[in-house]
């Protein structure tokens, strides 16, 4: 039997377009879940250690707030996505779509 490593999302997370993009796609998925769990595989590309030096969260609370089903404080997630250098933006909804 071959090994096959598995699928990590944070190897190919290495650039800022790709990133954006990949959370994007996620923020589309109606399952809040989803987009944190981007959120972590980027936070992970970028390495946790700085992200919680950037944002003043001790590195367990990271993990504790990225953990699947997981419901982080809404200012977790702002200073988490800021850390990141990304910029969150609201848009209309085209009618008829929900």
């Amino acid at each position: 039997m071959k090994n096959i490593a598995a699928f990590d999302a944070a190897d190919y997370l290495d650039d800022d377009i790709v990133i954006a993009e990949y959370l994007n796609a996620a923020l589309e998925d109606a399952n809040p879940d989803v987009f944190l769990q981007a959120i972590a595989d980027v936070a992970k590309a970028r390495g946790m250690t700085k992200l919680a030096r950037d944002t003043g969260l001790g590195r367990e609370s990271l993990y504790k707030a990225l953990a699947p089903g997981a419901k982080p404080r809404y200012d977790t997630v702002i200073k988490l996505v800021r850390a990141l250098g990304i910029e969150l933006h609201a848009q209309p909804n085209p009618v008829g779509q929900v």
